[in-house]
């Protein structure tokens, strides 16, 4: 039987579930591990199932409008 493969994303997965308690899920406050995430949602090439959630989100900055 092959062995399983450890999702590519998964350590900044938990990073950012163990911010958001920390910090009353307070997104502002995580906004170093979100980006982590986001990086290696790039890299990860479609390969890492975390990345689900992130693959059609915009970062804070690009979500704010312009008024």
């Amino acid at each position: 039987m092959p062995k399983k493969q450890k999702d590519p994303c998964q350590k900044q997965a938990c990073a950012i579930q163990m911010c958001l308690q920390a910090n009353k899920y307070v997104e502002s406050m995580c906004e170093d591990v979100i980006r982590d995430m986001r990086r290696c949602c790039e890299t990860a090439a479609g390969n890492s199932v975390c990345c689900s959630g992130f693959k059609d989100s915009k970062p804070a900055e690009e979500n704010k409008s312009g008024t």
